[in-house]
This record gives structure tokens, C-alpha cells and sequence, in this order.
């Protein structure tokens, strides 16, 4: 059954004013226009294969809670007064697929390596911690790549520092090339 009253006549809609027309209305914009952002230098790793874990580490689990053993993931803050011991990280959930910020061990990647950002999720996600480029440049990329790629074995090592390998071990360090 019709609103309208019995007996009156529609009532043809009135065209739509020139910014309401262009994705905006009264009360915000409709859609998200397209915006062509500038790509950002960001530090690159993947997520080691395999971890040690529980007891004296000799239990195996791939990847991360959070994501698979393989993924790449983007660093988007590390925290320097903890000896980046700690890193944001934006990447394609484990579960869902979706892109994901979560705090995570540095001893967990690898390959770290500085890459130009152009993805319009990640640029997204970047730009919700204040990230607008003016520090992420290449060479600032670069040297924080550096760096981490050094930390992360230490991190790895000193985490299970004294505790044998299980046999067979999978880990990222004995699967790595010497």
C-alpha cells in the first residue's frame, strides 16, 4: 500500500542541487572519491615460516597468531626507546584477507627491506598513525631496513637464548642460509 493519500497526485522529485549531484548531501559526502596519493617509502618484511614457541621453544608454529608465515607485511612505526624490539605493522590478515595494524615482535620477520607504498588500503591504514610522509623517504627506509634486518636475529636468538632447537627444527634461523 501506497504513503500517500487516496486521490492525490505524485509528486515528480526535484533534481538534485549541483553539490549534492557530485557525491556530497546534506549531511556529508555519499562515496569516497578516488584520490590519487602520493606513494610512500615504508620498510617491507615477511613473517618467518616457522617460530619457536612455548617451553624452552620446541614447539613449531607457522607464522604468527595474526598472519601466515610468508606474508608481507609493511612496517609503519617502530618504538625506538625499546630498542625496536616492538613494530606497527599493516598486512593481509591470517583469517580474513583484509588488511590488519597490529603491534608485533620484530623477532618475527625477516627480509626487511624499503619499498615504495602505492596500495590505497595500506595508504589508509598509514595515514591513521600520522604517517604523511615527511620522514618516510627512501633513504630514511633504507637505513630503518637496515637496522631491523640487523636486530631481528639478535631478537631471535636472545629470546631463546640457552634453549636447544628442536629435532627436526624448521625455525627461521636454521632454515636460513649461514
Amino acid at each position: 500500500m501506497s504513503s500517500q493519500p487516496v486521490g492525490s497526485q505524485p509528486v515528480a522529485a526535484e533534481p538534485l542541487a549541483e553539490e549534492e549531484s557530485a557525491g556530497q548531501s546534506a549531511a556529508g559526502p555519499v562515496t569516497e572519491e578516488p584520490v590519487a596519493a602520493e606513494p610512500l617509502w615504508l620498510v617491507a618484511a615477511n613473517v618467518v615460516r616457522w617460530r619457536r614457541y612455548g617451553d624452552g621453544g620446541q614447539e613449531l608454529r607457522p607464522g604468527t597468531k595474526s598472519y601466515r608465515g610468508g606474508s608481507k607485511v609493511h612496517v609503519v612505526r617502530t618504538y625506538g626507546g625499546m630498542g625496536h624490539e616492538e613494530l606497527t605493522t599493516v598486512g593481509r590478515g591470517r583469517h580474513t584477507g583484509v588488511y590488519i595494524t597490529i603491534d608485533m615482535a620484530t623477532r618475527n620477520l625477516h627480509t626487511f627491506r624499503p619499498v615504495a607504498v602505492y596500495s590505497p588500503a595500506v595508504l589508509r591504514r598509514v595515514a591513521a598513525f600520522g604517517v604523511d610522509g615527511s620522514w618516510a623517504t627512501r633513504e630514511y627506509a633504507e637505513e630503518l631496513a637496515a637496522l631491523l634486518g640487523r636486530l631481528a636475529p639478535r631478537y631471535r636468538e636472545e629470546h631463546w637464548r640457552g634453549a636447544p632447537h628442536p629435532v627436526p627444527c624448521r625455525c627461521h634461523d636454521c632454515l636460513s642460509p649461514a
